[in-house]
């Protein structure tokens, strides 16, 4: 048999390792890692400028984005406290409470101030009603300096349509005298929370039959945060503004 018919030879254990050994990769061409560099100096770049561009953007629609916001505040107090009944600038005489558990707010609230003459003739706050039908419903409200509630409107809830969303003025079918406005007829000094209730129930405020619950929480949220601005009435305006 000749050489070349010859099986190979079977490698030993070094031999074999040798051809399995990984081979280091090759040096990275310089030009590669430059272009590397550049793209992401480019890109660091580019971030910078957008986040200057967006901040400066922000900076400068920000006035006209608060004045925005202040007339939408301003036209909602304006429904349940008229311009004519004070004189100063009540968006800017406010104090902030941590929380307030007879407004049903367990966050910070603001309680704005309202004077007429250096007078004390409202305080202007939200209160939550947190037993609704469909869950928590918000308010505004207006609370006389003589304790008689001005006013009252709801900005959010989840009642159900067509029957416990009566609350809210704009979806009352009854535009002649809106539930909601009773507040104002009916919400007198003297109330105990007693009477804070739905006639149903004993109390003074109308409700729509087969829809109990959404008015009887609204009434009794009133009644609480009324009591509550009448028995802090000193101490709520004796604070300095913020």
């Amino acid at each position: 048999m000749s050489e070349a018919d010859k099986p190979p030879e079977p490698q030993s254990p070094d031999e074999q390792e040798q051809h399995l050994q990984i081979r280091p990769p090759e040096e990275a061409a310089p030009g590669l890692l430059d272009t590397s560099l550049r793209s992401a100096g480019l890109l660091l770049v580019f971030a910078l400028v957008c986040t200057a561009l967006m901040a400066w953007i922000y900076g400068a629609t920000l006035p006209s984005i608060t004045a925005a916001a202040e007339r939408e505040k301003m036209k909602l107090i304006d429904e349940i406290l008229p311009r004519t009944l004070y004189d100063n600038a009540l968006l800017a005489d406010f104090l902030e409470l941590p929380s307030a558990p007879a407004l049903g707010q367990d966050q910070p609230v603001h309680i704005y101030r309202a004077r007429k003459g250096g007078t004390a003739v409202a305080l202007v706050f939200e209160a939550i009603a947190p037993d609704g039908y469909g869950g928590p419903i918000r308010l505004v409200m207006a609370v006389g300096a003589d304790g008689r509630v001005l006013g009252v409107r709801v900005i959010m809830h989840k009642e159900t349509p067509g029957l416990g969303d009566y609350i809210d003025p704009r979806k009352d079918k009854n535009k002649q005298q809106p539930w909601i406005e009773q507040f104002a007829a009916r919400g007198k000094p003297g109330l105990g929370l007693a009477d804070w209730k739905v006639k149903k129930d004993g109390g003074a405020f109308d409700y729509m039959t087969g829809a109990t619950i959404t008015p009887r929480a609204v009434v009794q949220a009133v009644g609480r945060a009324a009591l509550f601005a009448a028995a802090e009435r000193e101490r709520l305006f004796a604070v300095q503004p913020q």
